[in-house]
């Protein structure tokens, strides 16, 4: 008998451990909505499909623009919001300051890097490898430079024969994260060129950052991250170039420029580079609302060559204080994303275009959970965070993937030549002419290319058809499979490889394998050790 007993108190022991450290699909989630970012969207869609498949939870998203989200949040109407920029207390554009009447924190979700998405051909050929300087990017979207033969764009390419093309800058339409960081970029990089800008426009000076973007000469306006992405990757927008997250060039299958960083080097924006670019980067620690922000000034001008000058980090806006349609029940959901977001999330953010957390970053996160009323901060816990930036011992401030980051090629070296290697969702290849020597890459091309082939995997697993669109950017057919949008481009989550057997299938088939053996063993028992009568009949 004691035996049978111990025998079930093990089996009792063993599966109560393994399922606990199983997803807890028995725990009820309640729906959580939020809007805003569509800079962050790629990612925000992948993680709200991953937990809704592991967790059972729900959480909707609407990716209008981060002022779209600002102001949501404001009005009381949304759980979360997500922007690139903090509520501007006080905008430099004169516009009405945006003043939230609940607590509210910053949590940093994801990095990633504001890049010039292009849709340039030389002879019929795609140009994959473009490179331009910081000031020739504000002159394209200033108005200053219109033609791809420009000689400013021809000394930043010295392999290339430029074409006689016009440019069309593709800007946003809507209130937007993206525009907010490159015009701050812009103002702070080349203020002349930006203020002669604003005083063309009827903007006041000085002119700092702005949400949306003037329209001007021929640039083209849309809404939306898939909006100007959309745009430039159709047949009609060949000589367009756009400012857009690099998530949307990978998933649309094109190319992004290098752009020239202070060490003298063209750099793309990758995972790599946009973590060396953030260790330079200053967040604001003073207790109030603006802690956690980002001041990048230092990342513009970092002296690393493995640099990419434009990289930032996008915020969750998440409630400290229950009220409206925010409960405790929605905050325990809504704590639950951020930590998945924080952690388990940001193992996929390479592969969706991005760059994951480091640790620092994600200590603070946790932070601003434990402020979330109703949220469950048991498992909050840097030693059982799966982020791929640190490892069990590291400091806060080190982070793996700028450790091992690779120097940038000779051939990126602003001079004579010019690597031959493209970027983003277009790995292959350009041939160089013209002037140049060309030249080829290995340094971050294994990076560019593992990041197309997700985005090319998830784009042939995708249930929906290509979108199109008409020269205006508005969607004419396919897109996302169960879009409820209509008129407009929408995000659709990268359908991410899947990662096979892993620790909780087995974990899964050592708990099944105990529960069998906890209802077919005791019988067995019992037999074995039951009186048998010719036995005791001898007796």
């Amino acid at each position: 008998m004691r035996a049978i007993h111990a025998l079930f108190a093990l089996s009792a022991v063993v599966i109560v451990s393994l399922t606990g450290a199983l997803p807890a699909q028995a725990v009820s989630y309640d729906p959580i909505s939020g809007s805003g970012s569509t800079w962050s969207q790629n990612a925000l869609d992948q993680w709200r499909t991953n937990v809704a498949s592991n967790y059972g939870m729900t959480v909707n998203y609407n990716g209008g623009g981060s002022s779209t989200g600002r102001s949501d949040f404001i009005a009381g109407v949304v759980h979360f919001a997500v922007s690139e920029v903090p509520f501007q207390l006080a905008p430099e554009n004169g516009t009405a300051p945006e003043v939230p009447t609940r607590g509210y924190a910053y949590m940093p979700i994801v990095a990633g890097g504001t890049s010039f998405m292009y849709n340039l051909k030389i002879n019929g050929v795609r140009v994959s490898n473009l490179r331009l300087s910081g000031e020739v990017v504000t002159k394209i979207f200033t108005g200053v430079i219109t033609n791809w033969n420009d000689p400013a764009i021809q000394a930043d390419n010295p392999g290339l024969a430029m074409p006689d093309k016009g440019i069309v800058p593709v800007v946003r339409s809507d209130g937007s994260g993206s525009t907010a960081q490159f015009t701050l970029w812009m103002s702070k990089q080349h203020p002349d060129l930006w203020n002669a800008f604003c005083t063309s426009v009827n903007r006041p000076t000085p002119c700092g950052l702005t949400s949306q973007y003037p329209t001007f000469g021929n640039a083209k306006a849309q809404s939306l991250s898939s909006g100007v992405a959309g745009y430039v990757s159709q047949d009609y927008g060949e000589g367009a170039i756009t400012y857009v997250e690099y998530s949307y060039a990978l998933e649309s299958g094109f190319p992004v420029a290098k752009v020239l960083n202070q060490a003298g080097y063209y750099v793309e924006p990758t995972a790599s580079s946009v973590a060396v670019a953030l260790t330079t980067a200053q967040i604001d620690q003073t207790p109030g609302p603006n802690y956690l922000t980002q001041i990048l000034d230092g990342v513009y001008n970092s002296a690393d060559a493995r640099t990419y000058p434009l990289s930032s980090y996008s915020y969750m806006i998440v409630p400290t204080e229950v009220g409206g349609v925010f409960t405790a029940g929605k905050g325990f959901t809504l704590g639950a994303f951020a930590n998945y977001m924080l952690c388990e999330g940001q193992q996929q953010a390479a592969d969706l275009g991005y760059s994951p957390l480091p640790m620092n970053l994600v200590l603070a996160g946790f932070d601003q959970i434990k402020r979330i009323p109703g949220a469950d901060t048991t498992g909050v816990d840097i030693n059982k965070c799966n982020n791929p930036t640190f490892k069990p011992g590291d400091s806060p401030s080190s982070n793996q993937l700028a450790l091992t980051a690779a120097q940038p090629q000779d051939c990126d070296k602003v001079g004579p030549n010019q690597c031959t290697t493209g970027t983003a969702g277009a790995p292959a290849e350009t041939p160089v002419s013209g002037s140049g020597t060309g030249g080829s890459a290995t340094g971050g091309t294994t990076e560019t290319a593992a990041a197309a082939a997700a985005a090319t995997g998830g784009a042939a697993a995708s249930t929906g058809t290509a979108a199109v669109y008409d020269a205006n950017g508005a969607l004419i057919s396919g897109g996302a499979a169960g879009s409820t949008l209509a008129g407009a481009a929408v995000a659709t989550p990268f359908a991410l490889a899947d990662e096979g057997w892993g620790i909780q299938q087995s974990l899964m088939l050592l708990a099944a394998t105990f529960l069998v053996a906890a209802a077919v063993l005791p019988p067995v028992f019992w037999r074995r050790l039951a009186p048998r009568g010719g036995r005791d009949g001898l007796k």
